[in-house]
C-alpha cells in the first residue's frame, strides 16, 4: 500500500510540474508577465494589403508623384494601392506581386533604415540622449526613450541613423538647451545596450512626451500607446 501511494504521489508531483512548464511556456510566448516586450519590427520593412501607418503613406505619396496612384492618401495599404504598386513593379522591371519589400521601396526612393549592433559607439551614442531625456525616470521608461530612438531609424519619416535621429532639428529638447553634452548617468548605458538588445518598453511608439511640461498641440494629439514614469510613448 505504502508503494502504490508513494507512486501516486510521484505521478502527481510530475504532473503539477509538468502544467507549470506548460503555463510559463504559454505566457513567454504570447508575451505575458514573464517575457519583455521585445521590438517586433524586423530589418526587411514590408507593406502589402492591410497595412497602414507612415510608410503606407510614403508609399501612396511616391506611386502618385508618378502618376500611377490617383486615390486619396490614407496611409492604408488597400487594393488601390496594391494595383499601383503593381504597376510600378512592372515598369521597373521587379516581381509584380503587389507587395513593397525592400527592393521595390528603394526603388520608390522610399529610404528605411536597420536596428544598428550594440556597438561601444552606439552604445555610447544612445546612452547620451537617453540620459538626456530621460535622467531620474525608472530604468525601463529610460529603455523605452532609447526605443523610441532606434523605432525612428526604422520609421520611413525619420533618418536611417541613430546620429541622424538625434540630431535632426528640433527632435530632441535636451539637444537644443544643451543638456545633452552633461555627464552621463550609470544605468542610461545598460538602457542602451537593453534598447539596442530589443527591448521596447514604449510598444513601438516613435513619439514621447511629458504632460506636465508641454502644450504642443501636435504632440498631445499623438495616440497614447503607454506611460512609464513621467512620460506618455506615442505613436
Amino acid at each position: 500500500m505504502k508503494s502504490i501511494t508513494s507512486k501516486v504521489r510521484t505521478l502527481f508531483i510530475m504532473v503539477i510540474a509538468l502544467a507549470l512548464t506548460l503555463t510559463v511556456t504559454a505566457a513567454s510566448t504570447v508575451g505575458g508577465g514573464l517575457s519583455y516586450g521585445l521590438r517586433t519590427g524586423t530589418s526587411e520593412a514590408l507593406s502589402k494589403i492591410g497595412s497602414e501607418g507612415a510608410e503606407v503613406t510614403a508609399i501612396q505619396e511616391a506611386l502618385q508623384e508618378r502618376g500611377l496612384f490617383s486615390g486619396e492618401i490614407t496611409g492604408y495599404y488597400g487594393t488601390k494601392t496594391q494595383t499601383a504598386v503593381k504597376r510600378f513593379q512592372q515598369q521597373k522591371g521587379l516581381t509584380a506581386d503587389g507587395i513593397a519589400g525592400p527592393e521595390t521601396l528603394a526603388a520608390l526612393g522610399i529610404s528605411i533604415g536597420t536596428i544598428p549592433e550594440a556597438t561601444e559607439s552606439n552604445i555610447n551614442l544612445l546612452a547620451q540622449i537617453i540620459s538626456a531625456e530621460a535622467r531620474g525616470e525608472p530604468y525601463e521608461g529610460q529603455v523605452a526613450v532609447g526605443a523610441v530612438v532606434l523605432n525612428r531609424v526604422e520609421h520611413p519619416s525619420f533618418p536611417d541613423t541613430i546620429s541622424g535621429v538625434i540630431y535632426q532639428e528640433g527632435a530632441f529638447s535636451a539637444v537644443d538647451d544643451g543638456q545633452f553634452w552633461e555627464a552621463v548617468e550609470d544605468s542610461c548605458y545598460d538602457a542602451a545596450r537593453d534598447a539596442l538588445n530589443g527591448w521596447d518598453p514604449s510598444g513601438g511608439a516613435i513619439y514621447y512626451y511629458n504632460p506636465d511640461k508641454t502644450s504642443n498641440a501636435f504632440i498631445t494629439s499623438r495616440p497614447v500607446i503607454t506611460r512609464i514614469g513621467n512620460h506618455l510613448f506615442c505613436s
